[in-house]
């Protein structure tokens, strides 16, 4: 059997780099963003990209011999629970959910996995996620859902992701059991080279000494660190970031120095937070507007530090402006929680067969 997927809302691809350390192929990727889908073609060129609106796009053109797994998560600002302005039912890219039942029903493959935010949950008062359930229900799948955190599969955040997972081969899935040990950031980023506000060092050396096992995994056979570019704030700014200890945020900072904010009271708490070394950190989402800080220097988080707290290995480079490279890493699915769940799904498959 071969383990052939179509990844749709791709992105940078990091849901894709999961399956493929699990044996999946990705035959066809489809992604609207011209940077993200840059990045995708970048570092998986034997996958072939498409770059359109989703909703102009025949997946009937790629079945091919037939289709092992389709998997992605549509657009979630809809259903955000952190994005209150955009959280109603008349959001266009709710309806997104839409095409992602399209395109199950017309490759018709073995499994498929949607991913999305938390919040889809209690979205509608639960009515979004009973209608996934009922339709694919209706299109011969047998249906789990579950929300996963990935600091407990590997991944060094404490990033909440929903999953549903279907088959039509008859199985009834069961999510990966938890991993024992949790990897903080020390562990995760201690070997990446100390940068400075607004760096752009496109290689450095990495530090010399020891490093953990998870460093030693994201490195692979890299021999320097890329893309260690870092945003620059204003000199304000980086006063603030003096003020905040490991784990603590913008309460840490002085009031006479947050007089730009007309009322305090409404930051958000993951606004600048310093990363705390023993910890994993918090979600990656939007980490420069959200100006997550070093647990050492004071400064924001460098493109591949963020990497790494995503769990992307070293060797993935990330296309577009430094903005659009922050954004793809916010956006993606962390590679080694995609991992975790598609080894399942591979271990169940294989299961099945072997009955």
């Amino acid at each position: 059997m071969r383990f052939n997927a179509i990844d749709i809302f791709s992105g940078a691809g990091g849901m894709s780099l999961g399956a493929m350390m699990s044996g999946l192929e990705i035959d066809v990727a489809i992604e609207n963003n011209k940077a993200a889908a840059k990045t995708f073609k970048l570092n998986h060129p034997e996958t072939e990209v498409i770059c359109d609106d989703i909703r102009k796009v025949n997946t009937i053109d790629y079945k091919g011999d037939g289709v092992f797994a389709l998997f992605g998560g549509p657009p979630c600002q809809g259903f955000s629970i952190s994005n209150t302005k955009t959280r109603n039912e008349e959001n266009k890219n709710n309806n997104l959910f839409n095409e992602f039942i399209r395109l199950v029903e017309e490759t018709n493959p073995s499994w498929f996995v949607f991913e999305n935010v938390e919040g889809i949950v209690s979205f509608g008062q639960g009515k979004v996620l009973n209608e996934l359930r009922e339709r694919f229900k209706k299109l011969g799948y047998r249906t789990n859902d579950n929300v996963l955190l990935a600091s407990d599969y590997g991944v060094p955040q404490k990033r909440n992701r929903f999953f549903m997972v279907g088959n039509n081969l008859g199985i009834d899935f069961v999510f990966p059991e938890k991993y024992k040990k949790s990897v903080n950031i020390k562990q995760a980023i201690n070997d990446l080279p100390s940068l400075w506000n607004g760096a752009l060092e496109y290689e450095l050396p990495y530090k010399k000494g020891s490093m953990s096992e998870y460093a030693k995994l994201m490195r692979g056979n890299s021999k320097l660190s890329t893309q260690n570019y870092v945003s620059k704030n204003k000199d304000y700014v980086i006063e603030r970031y003096k003020y905040i200890g490991m784990g603590e945020n913008w309460q840490s900072i002085p009031t006479e120095l947050m007089t730009n904010y007309s009322n305090i009271s409404n930051c958000h708490s993951g606004i600048y937070r310093r990363l705390h070394p023993d910890k994993p950190s918090g979600v990656i989402a939007n980490y420069r507007k959200n100006m997550l800080i070093h647990p050492y220097e004071n400064r924001g988080l460098s493109v591949r530090e963020a990497a790494r707290i995503q769990s992307f290995p070293d060797n993935f480079v990330f296309e577009g402006t430094l903005s659009e490279q922050q954004q793809q890493i916010g956006n993606a699915v962390p590679p080694l929680l995609a991992k975790a769940l598609f080894d399942q799904i591979i271990k169940s498959t294989k299961e099945k067969l072997n009955e």
